[in-house]
C-alpha cells in the first residue's frame, strides 16, 4: 500500500517504508508489560477511564436529530404542516378540494407525524420554495416521494399521485422503517447556492457535504499489485489478466476472491484466468498480491450530491474533515450518519434543468412568450407526433438510438405512454421482452391474455393501463392488496423481498401471500400462476413514481423541441459545449431540422 500510494516498487531501496516491528495490535499483556514500565499505573487509569463511560452504545445509538424548523407560535410541526398542506391543496386545486384528496392528505399527514418527519416535509418544501423565489429552476420530483400528496401540495413535487394513480406507502408506510427520501434536483448550474442557502438558514454548524471512501477495485488491484512487483514492465502482465476477466455485469467486475472460489456465481467464466495463474508464476504472484489489495480505501472525497443536517452542532455527534478549499465533510459516510437519526437530503443538479430554463429565457427573448412549467398540460398534439415519429433526439431519457426505434414501434398518444417508455427501456423489462409486448399489445399486434382465467376480473383495473404486463413496482402491491389481503405496508415489504430473491425469506414470503390467496377463494393453480409470473419481474419492476417524474422532465424537452425547435436545440447546444461528439450530433440535428447555426462571432 505504501509503494501503490507513493508510485514505488517494492525492489526500490529508497521506497518509503516503515522500519520495526511493532505494527500489530498488542494484547493487553503487551501493553501492560511496554506501560507500566514507561509510566507505572497507566494501563489501569486507562481502563478505569474507559469504565466511566456508562454505554458505549449511547454514542451510537439512533435519536432524533431532525433539524428544527421554526414555526409560527403557538403552532408544532406537525400543526404547521397539516395548515401547510391544506393551504398547498387550494393553491393545487382552485375550483374545490375533492373529498378523496382530503381523505388522502389526512392518512398522509398521520403517518408522516406518526413517524417524526413533519420537519423533514417543512424543511424540503422551504428548500424547494426558495429556489423557486431565487429563479433556480426545480425538477417535478423523483423517486418514490412522487407518490406523496403532502409533497405535491407543498410544491416539493409537481405530480398529482392521485391522477396518475401513484402510491404514497411506496415511499413511506406505517410498516416501513427507514426515513423517508426525498431527492431534489436543480439547475446544476446554481446547485452550490442551494447548499449555500441550508447552509446559512439552519447553521454552518449543523449542515455538511458527506464524505465517500474510493475502494480498490479489482482491475486497479491488478494494476497496482503488476506495478509495485514488476514496475514499468509489470503493466504489460496486468493487461493479460484483464483482458482474460469476464466481462462486467452491470458495470461490476467478478471479484478476485470469485475466480477461485466454486461458490461464486461467475466462477465457471473464470477458467481462463485460472489458467493463467496456473501456468505463469509471475501472474500468480501479482494475483495474490492484488487479493490482499481488492477491497481497501484508496482516498476519500465527496458524494456528489448528498447533505448531513443537524438539530444540533455536528461537531458534537460525528468526526469531521475540513479539506484544503474550507469545506466541512462529515468523517462518516451517509448510512452511518442515518443510524444515528443524522438527516441525509440529496441536492441533485441536473443539466436537463438548465436546458429547460435557457430554452424558456429564449423563448422569451425571441418571441415574447413565458412558458409556465407548473400550468403546462401534457397533451399537446405536436408533442406526442415528435414522439411517434421518433424524432427524440435531445429529449430527456428519450434521446438513444434503440429508444427512439422503440418510441416509433409503441407509438405514445399519451403521458401514460411516456411513463411506461421510461419504465421499459431497462435491462430488465428488455431481457423479457416486455417493452416490445407492450408496443405490440397496445397497438393490436398482440391479444392481451390474462395470467390465469381466475385473476382476469380482479386485476383488470391493475394491469388495465400497461395491457395485462407487469411494469411497475406499485402494480405489485396492488396485487398482494387485491386478491391476498395484504395492508399496503406489508405488500411494500412483499415487494423488497421479492426484489432482492433471497430463497428463504421468499420461502416464508410465499406461504403468506398464499395462504392469503386461498382465503380469498382463489385456487392453488391461480396462486402459482400469479407467484410464477410477478417473481421475475419484481426484481426489475420499476418504481412509478420515479418514472413519472423523469417522464414529466422527458415531456417538458419533447415539447420545447416540438414546438421551439430553435430556442430549444441553442440551449441544449450550450450545454454540451464542452463535448465535441454531442455537440456534433446536435449540430447534425439542428441541420436536418433546417436550424441555421451561425459560426463564433467574436
Amino acid at each position: 500500500l505504501l509503494c501503490v500510494q507513493s508510485g514505488k516498487t517494492l525492489n526500490d531501496p529508497n521506497r518509503f517504508k516503515f522500519d520495526g516491528d511493532g505494527y500489530y495490535l498488542k494484547s493487553s499483556e503487551e501493553m501492560r508489560e511496554y506501560w507500566d514500565k514507561e509510566v507505572p499505573g497507566a494501563t489501569d487509569s486507562t481502563l478505569l477511564i474507559a469504565e466511566r463511560v456508562e454505554s458505549y452504545d449511547d454514542v451510537y445509538s439512533h435519536k432524533d436529530r431532525m433539524p428544527r424548523f421554526d414555526v409560527p407560535e403557538g403552532q408544532t410541526t406537525a400543526s404547521w404542516l397539516r395548515e401547510e398542506v391544506a393551504r398547498g391543496l387550494r393553491w393545487r386545486l382552485p375550483d374545490g378540494v375533492p373529498p378523496e384528496y382530503v381523505e388522502r392528505a389526512d392518512y398522509e399527514i398521520a403517518v408522516i407525524t406518526d413517524k417524526g418527519f413533519p420537519a423533514y416535509f417543512l424543511i424540503t418544501a422551504d428548500l424547494m420554495n426558495h429556489a423557486r423565489e431565487v429563479g433556480i429552476r426545480v425538477g417535478p420530483g423523483r423517486g418514490s416521494a412522487a407518490g406523496s400528496l403532502v409533497a405535491y401540495a407543498l410544491g416539493i413535487t409537481n405530480l398529482d399521485p392521485l391522477d396518475l394513480g401513484l402510491l404514497f406507502e411506496r415511499f413511506l408506510n406505517p410498516e416501513r422503517v427507514s426515513m423517508p427520501d426525498i431527492d431534489m434536483d436543480f439547475d446544476d448550474r446554481r446547485r452550490g447556492e442551494m447548499i449555500r442557502y441550508a447552509t446559512e438558514k439552519y447553521g454552518a454548524e449543523r449542515v455538511a457535504q458527506v464524505i465517500t471512501f474510493g475502494t480498490i477495485k479489482t482491475k486497479a488491484a491488478i494494476k497496482d499489485s503488476a506495478r509495485v512487483h514488476y514496475g514499468q514492465p509489470g503493466y504489460a502482465i496486468a493487461d493479460r489478466i484483464s483482458k482474460a476477466l469476464p466481462p462486467p455485469v452491470a458495470a461490476k467486475d467478478i471479484p478476485l476472491s470469485g475466480i477461485v472460489d466454486p461458490r461464486h456465481d461467475r466462477y465457471g467464466e473464470a477458467a481462463e484466468v485460472r489458467a493463467l495463474l496456473e501456468q505463469d508464476d509471475d501472474v500468480s504472484r501479482i494475483f495474490d498480491t492484488a487479493r490482499g489489495l481488492e477491497g481497501l480505501i484508496r482516498n476519500a472525497g465527496v458524494h456528489a450530491c448528498a447533505v448531513i443536517m443537524s438539530a444540533d452542532p455536528l461537531l458534537e455527534t460525528i468526526p469531521l474533515w475540513r479539506r484544503d478549499d474550507g469545506s466541512i465533510i462529515t468523517g462518516w459516510d451517509y448510512p452511518s450518519c442515518e443510524a444515528i437519526g443524522l438527516l441525509k437530503m440529496d441536492f441533485l443538479g441536473l443539466r436537463n434543468l438548465t436546458v429547460i430554463g435557457d430554452a424558456i429565457d429564449n423563448i422569451r427573448a425571441n418571441r415574447g412568450e413565458d412558458i409556465d412549467l407548473d400550468t403546462l398540460t401534457v397533451d399537446d398534439p405536436a408533442t406526442y407526433e415528435l414522439l411517434v415519429r421518433g424524432d427524440s433526439l435531445g429529449v430527456f431519457q428519450l434521446d438513444g438510438g434503440a429508444m427512439r426505434d422503440l418510441l416509433r414501434r409503441l407509438r405514445p398518444t399519451g403521458f401514460g405512454d411516456i411513463i411506461a417508455v421510461n419504465a421499459l427501456y431497462r435491462p430488465g423489462p428488455m431481457a423479457m421482452n416486455t417493452h416490445n409486448n407492450y408496443a405490440d399489445r397496445k397497438n393490436g399486434r398482440q391479444a392481451v391474455e390474462p395470467i390465469h382465467p381466475e385473476l382476469a376480473e380482479p386485476l383488470r383495473d391493475i394491469l388495465a393501463e400497461t395491457h395485462g404486463l407487469v411494469v411497475y413496482q406499485e402494480q405489485i402491491m396492488q396485487i398482494a392488496q387485491k386478491v391476498a389481503g395484504y395492508s399496503m405496508g406489508r405488500a411494500d415489504v412483499l415487494r423488497r423481498a421479492m426484489g432482492k430473491k433471497k430463497v428463504e425469506v421468499l420461502e416464508k414470503e410465499f406461504e403468506g401471500f398464499e395462504s392469503g390467496m386461498l382465503a380469498t377463494g382463489f385456487s392453488g393453480d391461480a396462486v402459482r400462476a400469479l407467484w410464477d409470473t410477478i417473481l421475475p419481474f419484481a426484481g426489475y419492476a420499476f418504481n412509478k413514481s420515479h418514472a413519472a417524474g423523469y417522464a414529466l422532465v422527458g415531456y417538458w424537452t419533447a415539447f420545447l423541441k416540438a414546438n421551439y425547435p430553435a430556442e430549444y436545440m441553442a440551449a441544449l447546444l450550450t450545454s454540451v459545449g464542452d463535448n465535441k461528439d454531442k455537440s456534433a450530433v446536435y449540430l447534425s440535428e439542428c441541420r436536418r431540422l433546417g436550424i441555421k447555426v451561425l459560426p463564433p462571432d467574436v
